[in-house]
């Protein structure tokens, strides 16, 4: 019995940073993946470097083009997309 009150602070202490820490940034990988898999062509994006764009074309190798000024486009790998600006409207299915 005293073997299990000396590791409760230790039980406890990985119990709170558990939900402190972890459990926030596991949540907040989900998210950035569901938006990463959501971006389409027409969506304003900024990237991690900074760099803000318009997606041109969707690849199908974890990667899209970004035009950044008109006529510059830049391959980005998706995981460096920071943020979605705006987003396009789904196309009709016709």
């Amino acid at each position: 019995m005293e073997a299990i009150g000396q590791f409760m602070p230790l039980i406890l202490i990985f119990a709170i940073m558990y939900f402190l820490l972890i459990r926030p940034q596991q949540k907040k990988v989900k998210e950035h993946a569901a938006m990463v898999d959501a971006v389409r062509r027409g969506d304003q994006v900024v990237t991690q470097g900074g760099l803000i764009g318009k997606v041109s074309k969707v690849k199908e190798d974890n990667e899209i083009e970004v035009e950044i000024a008109e006529g510059v486009k830049v391959r980005v790998v998706k995981a460096t997309i920071a943020q979605v600006l705006s987003k396009t409207e789904p196309a009709a299915n016709s």
